[in-house]
C-alpha cells in the first residue's frame, strides 16, 4: 500500500502541498506496522525453519528463494531499523527542501524496487515448495 497508494499521493501532492509533512505523517502510523511485521516475519521463519529442521536447503542453489527470503527479510530490517531511524530522518528533510521532485521520485522508486525484491522472492518460493526446480 505504501508503494502503490500513500507514495504516489504524496508525490503528486494530493495530500497537501507539504509533501514531507503528508509523508511523514503517514510513515509516522505506519513506519511500527511495519516493524513488527519484520520481526514477526523473523521470529517465524527462523522458528520454521529450526523446527522443521530445513537448514540443509541453505546448501543446495535449487533452494535459492530460501536465500531470498532471508535476503529479503534482512533488507527490510536494515531499512525499518537502521536507514530510516538514522539515515533518513536525519538527511531526507533536507534533500526534500534542496530538491523535492527528486527526492520523492527516488523515494517511490527505492519503495518499487523493495515491492519488485519482494514479488520476486514471493513468486519463487511459490513455486520452490510446489515442485518447480529453477537449477
Amino acid at each position: 500500500m505504501a508503494t502503490t497508494v500513500a507514495l504516489p499521493a504524496v508525490r503528486r501532492g494530493e495530500l497537501g502541498e507539504n509533501r514531507l509533512h503528508a509523508f511523514q505523517a503517514i510513515e509516522r502510523r505506519f513506519v511500527w506496522q511495519a516493524r513488527t511485521a519484520v520481526m514477526v516475519v523473523g521470529i517465524t521463519g527462523l522458528y520454521m525453519t529450526w523446527r522443521l529442521d530445513l537448514w540443509e536447503r541453505f546448501q543446495n542453489a535449487s533452494f535459492w528463494w530460501m536465500h531470498a527470503m532471508v535476503c529479503v527479510w534482512f533488507l527490510f530490517a536494515v531499512v525499518l531499523f537502521v536507514a530510516e531511524p538514522f539515515i533518513l530522518h536525519r538527511h531526507f528533510p533536507r534533500w526534500v527542501a534542496a530538491h523535492p521532485t527528486t527526492a520523492f521520485t527516488w523515494l517511490h522508486r527505492a519503495h518499487g524496487l523493495l515491492l519488485a525484491l519482494s514479488v520476486v522472492t514471493i513468486l519463487g518460493t511459490v513455486a520452490g515448495v510446489h515442485g518447480w526446480s529453477f537449477s
